[in-house]
């Protein structure tokens, strides 16, 4: 009796195995798609001799392999509304940490727009800056 019920598990097991490895192939996994190379330029340019210039390493958080070649595909459009976020920025707006959370927000609600444009759905999760630099 013992080693009936010993050989029933041990031809379970593998089948319960299998089907966890199933469920977790069925699930979408997040990634983080790097915009590189990084963003360079100025901002803030109100007529004042002073160069100001920020440098902004940009990761956007989506989920699923088909999310994450909609961004691959849309990247420039999307580069080029952070780009042109980036430009319209003020001294105030780049100085100190709650305003560059703003700014995180404002570029991840206008990547999810021209995605919601592009593709009819937001597809980002999530922008993060994985280095803000201004001067």
């Amino acid at each position: 009796m013992k080693a009936w019920i010993l050989m029933v598990l041990a031809l379970l097991l593998p089948m319960a195995a299998l089907a966890e490895e199933e469920a977790k192939e069925g699930e979408a996994k997040v990634s983080y798609y790097s915009l590189t190379p990084p963003f360079v330029g100025n901002y803030a340019l109100d007529g004042s001799p002073k160069l100001h210039v920020y440098k902004a390493d940009v990761a956007l958080r989506v989920t699923g392999a088909e999310a994450a070649a909609a961004v691959k595909l849309h990247e420039p459009l999307i580069r080029n509304q952070l780009v042109a976020l980036f430009t319209q920025q003020t001294l105030d707006s780049m100085s100190n940490v709650e305003a560059k959370e703003r700014l995180r927000q404002e570029a991840l609600k206008q990547v999810q727009q021209v995605l919601e444009s592009e593709e009819g759905k937001p597809i980002v999760e999530d922008l993060l800056f994985n280095n803000l630099i201004v001067q």
